[in-house]
Formats: C-alpha cells, sequence, structure tokens
C-alpha cells in the first residue's frame, strides 16, 4: 500500500482513497461506510468526503437498508446503476463489436452493434466510433469511459499497437489516440491486449474475484497469457509480456503471423483447429465447406451432425495444449489458470484430456498448487474491464 505522508500532493490522497473504496465495492459488492473504513483502513471522516466525492461524480449510490425489526435504516454504498455507463469495443479478425454495460459489470445486449472488421484502419476507427458518438448525443446516462479489447503486441509505453497477425490493419497504429480524436476528444479511451482484459474481467467479474494469483490462457483466435501476479497485471517492461504464443513447438510447423514457423498459436489455438480442417475439407470434402470462412459455431455443429469428424486434428491439439498449460505453470506458478477457448465444446471431455496431458507436462509440485478451470468470462467484459480500470487502478506519486 502506499505510504500517505506529507509529501503526497492532497489530490493523489483523495484520488487513492476514492480509488480504494472503488476497489472494495468491486470486489465485495454494496458496503456500509463502516466496512469500507474497517477494509480500506481509511479514517471514518475521510470515508465519509470519498463517498460525498464518489456520489457528486455518480460513480456510486447510497440507499438506506432495513436493520431488522427496530431502529432506523442503515445505508449501505453501492456502484452507480444508473445515470453513466461504460462502452466496451471488441476488435475482432472478422468482427468487431461495441456495447454499453454499468459499473457492476452488466452488459446491456440490447445495445450491443457488430460490424464486419473494415480492413482499413480509417474505416475501422470511424465504425467503432460511430456508435459511440450517438450514444453520446441520445443517451441521458453519461458515458464514463471506452475500454478497448485489442488483439497482437501492444506497447503500453508508447501505446501503439506493434503487430497483430490477426488484425495488420492496427500494426504500428494510436488505436487509442486515433479514437479518441474520432470521439472529439470527450472520451477516455483505454486499450488492453485483449487476454490481459480477459485476465481483469474474470478478476473483475468472473471465476477470479478476489483472487492475487492467477493466469489466464486465451486459445480463441490467437494465444496470448495474462498472469496477475499480488493483484497487479504483469506487463513486462513495455507491456509484452505473455506472448507465449509464439514459442516455437514445431519446426517444420505452419507458417506464424509473426514470421515464424509452428508456433502455439498455429498449433493449439481454436483458430488454429479451424485452418487445418478447412484445409483437409478443401481436399476431400469441399462440398462440406460454407462460403463464409469456418467458425467455431459452424464446426461445433457439423461435429454434432456427424458430418465432419475432427478426431485426428484433435490429437495434436491436445498434446500442444498440454505443452502450453504446463510452461504455464511451470514459469509463473499460478494458484489458478483459467483457459478461455471454444475447442472444448467439440466434444465431451475434451478439457479433461488437455488436463491429464498437462499432469504428464508440468512439474509436479507446481501442478499441486495450481487449479485449472475454463474461463466463464468473454471479450466484451474485457473490454468493460479496461474501461473501467483506470477509476480504479492505484496511480504512484511522480
Amino acid at each position: 500500500m502506499l505510504p500517505l505522508t506529507s509529501h503526497a500532493r492532497p489530490s493523489l490522497l483523495r484520488r487513492l482513497n476514492e480509488q480504494s473504496i472503488l476497489r472494495e465495492l468491486q470486489a465485495r459488492g454494496p458496503l456500509s461506510r463502516a466496512d469500507l473504513t474497517r477494509l480500506t483502513g481509511i479514517s471514518g471522516p475521510t470515508v465519509t468526503r470519498a463517498i460525498l466525492a464518489l456520489l457528486e461524480a455518480r460513480l456510486v449510490e447510497e440507499e438506506e437498508v432495513k436493520q431488522g425489526l427496530v431502529g432506523r435504516p442503515g445505508k449501505i454504498v453501492r456502484l452507480a446503476r444508473s445515470g453513466v455507463t461504460l462502452v466496451g469495443v471488441v476488435i475482432g479478425s472478422r468482427v468487431c463489436e461495441v456495447v454499453r454495460a454499468n459499473l457492476e459489470g452488466q452488459l446491456d445486449l440490447d445495445s450491443l452493434h457488430t460490424f464486419p472488421t473494415p480492413t482499413d484502419y480509417r474505416d475501422l476507427i470511424e465504425a467503432i466510433a460511430e456508435p459511440i458518438r450517438t450514444w453520446q448525443a441520445t443517451l441521458e446516462a453519461d458515458i464514463l469511459g471506452v475500454g478497448v479489447s485489442l488483439p497482437g503486441l501492444f506497447d503500453t509505453r508508447s501505446e501503439r499497437s506493434i503487430t497483430s497477425p490477426n488484425v495488420p490493419q492496427t500494426n504500428g497504429q494510436l488505436v487509442g489516440d486515433d479514437l479518441r480524436a474520432a470521439l472529439n476528444g470527450l472520451l477516455d479511451v483505454t486499450i488492453l491486449q485483449e487476454c490481459d482484459g480477459l485476465g481483469l474481467a474474470e478478476q473483475l467479474y468472473g471465476e477470479a474475484k478476489g483472487e492475487r494469483d492467477f493466469a489466464i490462457l486465451d486459445i480463441s483466435e490467437g494465444m496470448g497469457l495474462g498472469v496477475v501476479e499480488r493483484g497487479h497485471l504483469l506487463e513486462g517492461h513495455s507491456g509484452l509480456a505473455g506472448e507465449i504464443g509464439h514459442i516455437t513447438v514445431r519446426l517444420d510447423g505452419r507458417r506464424c503471423g509473426c514470421g515464424n514457423h509452428g508456433c502455439l498459436e498455429t498449433e493449439a489455438t481454436d483458430s488454429a483447429l479451424l485452418a487445418i480442417v478447412a484445409q483437409r475439407l478443401a481436399a476431400t470434402q469441399p462440398e462440406l465447406l460454407p462460403d463464409e470462412p469456418l467458425t467455431m459455431h459452424w464446426l461445433r455443429k457439423a461435429v454434432e451432425a456427424g458430418t465432419v469428424d475432427v478426431t485426428a486434428e484433435l490429437v495434436p491439439l491436445i498434446q500442444y495444449l498440454g505443452v502450453a498449460l504446463a510452461a504455464v505453470i511451470n514459469i509463473f506458478n499460478p494458484k489458478r489458470l483459467f483457459v478461455y477457448g471454444l475447442c472444448f465444446d467439440l466434444r465431451p471431455g475434451l478439457f479433461d484430456d488437455v488436463l491429464a496431458e498437462t499432469s504428464r507436462r508440468a512439474l509436479a509440485p507446481s501442478l499441486r498448487d495450481c487449479t485449472i478451470v475454463r474461463a466463464r468470462g468473454n471479450k466484451q467484459l474485457g473490454a468493460i474491464a479496461a474501461a473501467i480500470h483506470p477509476l480504479t487502478q492505484r496511480h504512484e506519486p511522480t
């Protein structure tokens, strides 16, 4: 915890106090002022002043609750459910999504706006900005911020996308700055690499709530790793930590977008499986292929109907996923490891097969201390987590 000294700026201390209160409300739900005083270690009068500031900013709400059969009702503080909203943007290789949510991470699916990912970068920024500008003009609620889930390598120091094999139109671009400009500079825009967003969403809204040491492995469109250690996201020197997908596991494997061959990303992901199955069907059963690129939803339906058999493709997928999970466990020693991917729905027991392969490859002491589960969050919540992150993160004085 940041030491409170007489040299710290009062405005900084006020913000730290407000952030501490918001973090407790995120983690625990509605709390009384007495609870917040106890949990944050901040004095009662200071908690009261911070709550008044948060009420004025419409970040929290206070309501009376009945306390037994006698006595006056007490008050609880909770994250605001009305008057404010957050916007999440998911940039995908094929489809982009723009959605609103409240501060508790409840998605407003009626607001969901989807569109095919434009190949031109300027068109991409405009397509994202268009529904947000409409909301700015028509919503009674204030938009507190925009969070973007971005695939590929993202430099947090320069806030520049370095390279994204799946969305190459963002390579070298300042996505946050450009989207902010398209919104007339009126909204804060926060970018998170998509796996970091998944990890933060799992911590704020999912099965990792309250956890301070865990990892999340995303095996959907690519392979990324998010690691939370002692409650903080592990970013690396320039925000590039966690690119486990570009570890070479097959020297003669398919070419990866990074330029190498046989990366985990090209051997052990949803997109890798789809590419391999599509290649096989094109050569042997072209009549089965849809007009559009294969999706995991299409493949699952085809497998369930018995028209496509992926048994042969699943054998190396299981092996390479075991390598990936074991590497995460051996290197980072997480308490819990969440795995996000859709391929596990292709066959009952497939996730258990991956766990068995992992147990053969991971160091036994580290494996014993790690619980491996499927992630239940999604990239929409990851984008919303990015939007709320600046409101609650701790800033050191400069």
